[in-house]
């Protein structure tokens, strides 16, 4: 599995060594005898090409590690994600935006092998939409509304990454003829070959129906109007939660503590998507720039939370 070393830039890559070799340092091969209350002195994350999400990874990486925690982050799609948390393959996810996932996490949530943290970030949105241009121009504000003009669209929605909710509910709703869709496709890609098929579109003021999401730049970028749903066909998206693997949650009340106490603003997201998306900056710069200049936060994530040899985590 691939650990954040392998994420970081030099300096950070090598600081985190550095810190792993601490808190590896008079280990006696028991590598599971955390302190801090934990089992583990290791967080195995998984994660989306989703630029908040990585940010936040590295956020969390940065901070645990400095605590004398070793993160790994793997990148799976959803369906695996949630499978790997279940079966112990992977320890937590801050990316389970909700409802839209529930297809992928409710059989795990409800047997219990994956529970719910806490949420991250309140408000948000996930559903097809248009530019604000092919609503005004062709009267496209409803799923409803995209039949009667399928011509202008080629019967074709652009979806992002094979297997994500997203698209399933999509392709769900074309099998079942909603909203008479049953003579269209899904063209499924990924997320930035998504965009920047929007992005060619708008420019030449062209109909095109996608996949949109909030907090992202692309609603910064574009007008954007999100479909409305009266036949309620999908199921939308009003928060990111953190879950993670039951044994894990149980066995580790200090990183679970850290977790449960993390929250993050929905333009704070935002702005770290333009960053990385828009600007070039890399993740790692974002998170450590952002831990530098935001004390206070980090300050009340870290309440009560010890380091892994059971130190005060915020005199680290």
């Amino acid at each position: 599995m691939p650990s954040r070393l392998r994420r970081a830039g030099p300096v950070a890559a090598a600081a985190s060594a550095a810190l792993i070799l601490v808190a590896c340092g008079g280990d006696d091969g028991g590598g599971d005898s955390g302190g801090g209350g934990d089992a583990s002195s290791e967080l195995r994350l998984i994660q989306q090409p989703w630029e908040d999400l990585i940010v936040e990874n590295q956020i969390v990486s940065q901070i645990l590690g400095d605590l004398g925690y070793e993160v790994e982050i793997n990148e799976v799609a959803v369906p695996i994600g949630a499978q790997a948390l279940a079966n112990g393959e992977a320890d937590a996810y801050l990316g389970n935006w909700w409802p839209s996932q529930e297809s992928a996490f409710q059989k795990y949530l409800d047997e219990g092998s994956v529970q719910v943290v806490d949420t991250l970030v309140t408000g948000t949105t996930y559903a097809p939409a248009v530019p604000k241009y092919v609503a005004e121009q062709h009267g496209i504000t409803s799923l409803a509304d995209l039949d009667e003009k399928a011509e202008l669209f080629e019967h074709r929605f652009v979806g992002i990454e094979a297997g994500t909710p997203g698209n399933k509910y999509i392709s769900d709703a074309i099998a079942a003829d909603a909203y008479g869709l049953g003579d269209w496709t899904l063209a499924e890609s990924s997320t930035s070959a998504m965009l920047a098929e929007v992005k060619n579109a708008a420019a030449e003021q062209q109909p095109i129906v996608f996949l949109g999401w909030e907090p992202h730049w692309m609603n910064v970028t574009w007008d954007l109007v999100y479909l409305e749903d009266p036949e309620d066909v999908w199921p939308g998206a009003g928060e990111i939660r953190v879950v993670a693997n039951e044994e894990y949650q149980s066995e580790n009340p200090n990183v679970m503590r850290f977790l449960q106490q993390m929250s993050v603003e929905r333009s704070t997201a935002s702005d770290w998507i333009h960053q990385f998306s828009q600007e070039d900056v890399p993740a790692e710069e974002i998170a450590s720039t952002w831990i530098e200049e935001n004390p206070d936060v980090v300050s009340t994530w870290l309440e009560g939370v010890e380091t892994a040899d059971g130190e005060p985590a915020e005199a680290a």
